[in-house]
């Protein structure tokens, strides 16, 4: 099944790819005459889905098994009109039971016990070299639940010690380069899209180096990567209607050009297929696209 969330409604969608059927599981409202819609749609390893509920200000976990959904609103007194919840993080929640939340307001770093409901303010960060607030986009966790904060405002790269709070930062060579959303492979490395750079980045945290590999179209403007079973590294472009696979080994890609204009941001990839599929949303055309490649 593929699942997606709605970004201007309050819906969970889940499309069956065998027969197209589409269904939709309404979201409850925590937070009544603020806006609606959600943003991310993350998985834990038990397979739950967990829901950034933007404006509604929480998130939300929906059970697969009973198709019921659970909330937690972010906690009042940390509330104000522009608190918003658009990305979270429960991927390696199972090291220590804490699910990563950002508060776009603020730029805030929150965390979640869901066992107990008690959430944690880590606060906003700022970047030791230039003294700026750290304006993280995506949060990736690793596989001991530390996390990454993917600067949108520069080329900074933050990784927080979940155990000690302690913040190190790292950056690749391309100035400016807006690190967006990315994803952790099976050795632990953060693939993300560097979209002010026109590239895809790779930090290996063993080695604390950046690699970064520019897009051959120009103005590509990568909002997400993701590594396959393969090694290599898939993105997407927001503007040029096209879809890119890396081979790290060798610096190619191969650029896949839709059918039809396509506004291209989460990008996923079915490693059970081969060779593997991938799938992303259409995110201003209300499609999903499925990618098959011949090789």
């Amino acid at each position: 099944m593929v699942w997606f969330t709605h970004f201007g409604e309050q819906f969970l969608g889940r499309l069956d790819p065998k027969t197209g059927g589409v269904s939709h599981y309404p979201l409850p409202v925590i937070k009544p005459g603020f806006p609606a819609g959600t943003l991310d749609l993350e998985t834990d390893r038990t397979g739950n889905l967990w829901i950034a509920m933007m404006y509604q200000a929480g998130v939300a976990r929906f059970d697969k098994k009973t198709e019921t959904f659970q909330t937690w609103p972010v906690p009042k007194e940390w509330q104000s009109d522009a608190t918003q919840q658009a990305f979270l993080t429960p991927t390696a929640s199972e090291v220590d039971g804490k699910v990563w939340v950002k508060n776009s307001d603020r730029a805030q770093i929150l965390r979640l016990d869901p066992a107990t409901g008690k959430w944690e303010n880590f606060g906003s960060f700022k970047d030791p070299i230039t003294d700026r607030t750290i304006v993280s986009y995506g949060i990736p966790a690793d596989k001991d639940n530390n996390l990454y904060l993917l600067d949108f405002s520069s080329s900074t790269i933050g990784k927080l010690d979940a155990k000690t709070g302690k913040l190190t930062t790292y950056r690749g060579s391309i100035p400016n380069s807006r690190p967006r959303r990315g994803r952790i492979d099976a050795e632990n490395r953060l693939w993300f899209a560097e979209y002010g750079g026109n590239a895809v980045g790779m930090l290996d945290p063993t080695t604390g180096k950046v690699a970064e590999w520019v897009l051959p179209t120009p103005w590509a403007q990568p909002y997400d990567v993701v590594a396959d079973k393969n090694g290599e590294a898939w993105t997407g472009s927001m503007l040029s209607d096209r879809v890119s696979r890396l081979d790290p080994k060798t610096g190619e890609f191969v650029e896949y050009l839709l059918p039809r204009k396509t506004n291209i941001r989460r990008v996923f990839v079915d490693n059970s297929t081969t060779p593997v599929t991938f799938w992303t949303g259409n995110n201003h055309g209300a499609s999903i696209v499925k990618v098959e490649p011949l090789d």
